[in-house]
């Protein structure tokens, strides 16, 4: 079902962006090809044999709103580079500039540098004498499509930040399901089951009392305790694998399975996330008492909520466990007499 939803939401987000570039292309947002009328100024004089010449670019904030068909206007001058190359000249802003859309707009989407406005001179007239400035023009490169490259953009980033995770939680699985396989070989897991089971009997009363899925569960809830989020994962599947040997369908979730997911989705916190100590070191401090507090309040709301939803007639109705009645199985109140017992 998750899949479906994925997929429903991507292709949602293709055709809403698709639809947003298509009426910026029909009204020409970006004035593709059309020269930008701007004045350059040059602090230091004009060399035609210097190839990068700083500049001060002014640009007309009337002529900006009437090109652009906006209302935001640009700063009142800019700093950059002009390049002279046998090809031409080009100028170039400075990667620092705050620019107005779309200017901002066209800069993120520059074919040759992402992060320097950068366009063509057009009709560009070398200042005379003593002369440091001239009007000019700029075309910058075409921008077509913005959306739909930022979604394909953002859709291949987290694709391959979700293989790089993937890659690197196969050592950490490897490494605690090892251990786990060490542990219950050497009889610790069983150990561990009637260390636990006053605690967790009463979260999990579908689970036999000696079932290894309860020290699985055990070792799940202590690495949560303990900030191993590395740790739990592992554990938190193979628990969820214990579990699933005790249910009779793959379709349905046991309510042991639905608690599970919910304690480890409130999860108590004694000991702060490692990555919260790096990021905020002794001033973690501070906020013990409140991640615990908080934790504990969500854990108990989940417990509740859990015990609460499994109450429901139709929540009931449908637990792979549930023990089907005498009617059902007699086929129907009358059958007892029909059958002449």
């Amino acid at each position: 079902m998750l899949n479906y939803i994925w997929a429903a939401l991507i292709v949602s987000s293709f055709v809403f962006a698709a639809g947003y570039d298509t009426r910026d292309l029909a009204s020409d947002a970006y004035r593709n090809g059309d020269p930008l009328p701007v004045e350059l100024s040059f602090p230091g004089g004009y060399e035609a044999s210097i190839r990068e010449l700083p500049v001060e670019i002014r640009i007309d904030p009337t002529e900006y709103q009437t090109f652009y068909e906006v209302a935001e206007s640009p700063a009142t001058t800019y700093n950059g580079t002009l390049l002279q190359t046998e090809g031409g000249r080009q100028l170039r802003f400075a990667a620092s500039a705050q620019l107005p859309e779309p200017l901002a707009t066209i800069r993120g989407v520059s074919q040759s540098n992402e992060t320097e406005l950068q366009g063509t001179l057009a009709g560009f007239e070398p200042p005379a004498g003593v002369a440091t400035a001239t009007a000019t023009s700029v075309v910058f490169d075409p921008v077509r499509f913005v959306r739909l490259n930022a979604i394909g953009a953002a859709a291949l980033e987290f694709a391959e930040t979700a293989a790089e995770i993937s890659l690197g939680l196969i050592g950490v699985l490897a490494l605690f399901l090892g251990l786990l396989k060490i542990a219950e070989e050497a009889g610790i897991i069983f150990a561990l089951v009637r260390l636990v089971r006053p605690v967790l009997r009463p979260l999990f009363p579908d689970v036999p009392k000696d079932h290894p899925a309860l020290g699985m569960i055990a070792l799940n809830l202590t690495a949560n305790i303990f900030g191993l989020g590395n740790a739990a994962t592992p554990f938190g599947i193979k628990a969820m694998e214990e579990l699933q040997k005790l249910n009779p369908t793959e379709e349905t979730a046991t309510n042991s399975m639905v608690m599970l997911l919910a304690v480890n989705t409130a999860s108590v916190q004694l000991v702060p996330p490692v990555l919260l100590l790096a990021l905020m070191g002794l001033q973690i401090n501070q906020l013990i008492f409140a991640i615990i507090i908080t934790t504990g309040l969500s854990l108990l709301i989940a417990i509740t909520a859990t015990k609460l939803y499994q109450r429901l007639p139709r929540v009931r109705a449908s637990d792979p466990n549930r023990v089907p009645s005498i009617e059902s199985t007699e086929g129907g109140p009358g059958s007892a007499g029909a059958s002449g017992v």
